[in-house]
């Protein structure tokens, strides 16, 4: 106990990320949001171009009794004196040597040179006005995102097993708001992001990460790192700052199988030992280990699934049920079908069957 908590000390001394402004988290965070046409986005600016122009000739014309120098035959703005108005005002053009006097070069200059302008506003300040706008709105997402994420799955790693974690998640009709990845390299998480994924920038080891990462909320924690000695960490710090949370590691040699369970890990995966037997039997019955691959499949052929059990079902046995029952979890522990113990259903239990999927 004394090791663990000096090993969870060391990481929680870090700099407290997870205590930084919304804004500064612009680049660690990222939320993904629909991808929108270049062309679509500079349509919308010179739409809120004209919009503008539009309102501010509207209130000079409502208010025309207090100008000067109007074209109308009472000396008052006329409707293309308003607009010309508003446009040389909001184009910050001003009043120089060189001023239209008829109606005529008025409207001329309000109809092309203005859209001229605007054209070349936009090209002039359009990068950084974007740059600014996104930046605004994405650390307004991060700050909504941090106070409404609840109950998601944490996934630490998204390298070959991190992905195979997320795509069966996603088949199983998870929705990718719930998941949220943390990892190192920028172009993991970019493919994370095109998928619709909410990442986190960072070491899974410190503990301002889980806890940017929302993993005190979290319902569940998959830890796919690419070394086990990370993984022990990882699930250290996770379960310290998640009691409640599902944990699931994943490790490449079995003998630190057991240092994953007492650092806090609920279920420990060995990725060495799982895919050695199915090397092996892919050498003697190759058709077992397709079917293996279609079970662990989730969106296509067959896949293993669960559910709560149903009324009716209660005191039957679960050979007797349409579906080909696997085993029984009840109070969290899992009975295997063919035991004594599964015979008779009991409130509250949950079963393990396979079921067909249609691809």
């Amino acid at each position: 106990m004394v090791r663990k908590r000096v090993l969870a000390s060391r990481f929680r001394d870090s700099d407290p990320i997870d205590e930084s402004p919304d804004h500064i988290l612009v680049g660690v965070v990222s939320i993904p949001e629909n991808a929108e046409s270049p062309w679509r986005l500079i349509g919308k600016r010179i739409l809120i171009a004209v919009l503008a122009l539009l309102l501010a000739a509207v209130v000079v014309y409502l208010d025309r009794d207090g100008y000067d120098g109007g074209g109308g035959a009472d000396g008052h703005l006329t409707v293309i004196d308003s607009i010309y108005y508003a446009t040389v005002s909001l184009s910050t053009t001003g009043y120089g040597d060189i001023t239209p006097v008829t109606q005529q070069a008025r409207l001329i200059n309000t109809v092309i040179i203005t859209p001229l302008r605007l054209v070349f506003l936009i090209l002039l300040v359009g990068t950084t006005l974007s740059v600014l706008t996104e930046q605004s709105r994405q650390a307004f997402k991060i700050q909504r995102w941090r106070s409404l994420v609840r109950n998601h799955t944490v996934v630490v790693g998204y390298g070959t097993k991190g992905r195979s974690s997320v795509a069966a998640m996603l088949a199983d009709e998870i929705s990718p708001e719930d998941i949220v990845v943390v990892d190192t390299d920028p172009q993991a998480l970019k493919a994370a992001a095109a998928r619709g994924l909410v990442t986190v920038q960072g070491s899974a080891t410190r503990s301002d990460i889980l806890k940017l990462a929302g993993v005190s909320r979290a319902a569940a924690v998959v830890v796919a790192t690419n070394t086990d000695d990370t993984a022990v960490l990882v699930t250290l710090t996770a379960r310290e700052l998640a009691p409640n949370a599902k944990i699931v590691a994943t490790v490449r040699e079995s003998d630190n199988k057991h240092l994953l369970k007492q650092s806090g890990a609920d279920s420990v995966v060995v990725s060495a030992e799982t895919a050695g037997r199915l090397l092996g039997l892919a050498t003697i019955t190759p058709t077992v280990v397709g079917m293996m691959e279609d079970l662990l499949t989730p969106d296509e052929g067959f896949s293993i699934a669960e559910r709560r059990v149903e009324e009716a079902e209660i005191g039957g046995s679960p050979r007797h049920l349409a579906e080909l029952v696997l085993g029984v979890v009840r109070k969290g522990q899992l009975i295997k079908v063919n035991e004594p113990e599964a015979d008779a259903l009991e409130s509250g239990d949950r079963l393990l069957y396979i079921r067909m999927v249609s691809g």
